[in-house]
């Protein structure tokens, strides 16, 4: 058995709301640039992904990262060969 699928496709609209009129200045990509700039969007590998629960364990992940950066590395001595 079908069911009847009967979608009411009139225009409820209000007069005053003439779309055509609305829309007719409206321009495309606006503020698509101000949106990037202030947007830092990374695409991470679905193995990285896997291992992170949630975008906070991410940036915590990366603030010790940025710590460990800060740490000197110790430099090998060479050995004398006298």
């Amino acid at each position: 058995m079908k069911k009847n699928n009967t979608v009411d496709l009139s225009d409820d609209l209000r007069p005053e709301y003439d779309l055509r009129e609305l829309l007719k200045t409206g321009v495309r990509g606006k503020y698509a640039k101000r949106y990037r700039e202030g947007t830092n969007l990374v695409l991470l590998a679905p193995e990285v992904a896997a291992a992170f629960p949630d975008e906070d364990a991410v940036n915590e992940a990366l603030r010790l990262v940025i710590q460990l950066r800060k740490i000197p590395a110790k430099r090998k001595r060479k050995l004398s060969t006298v």
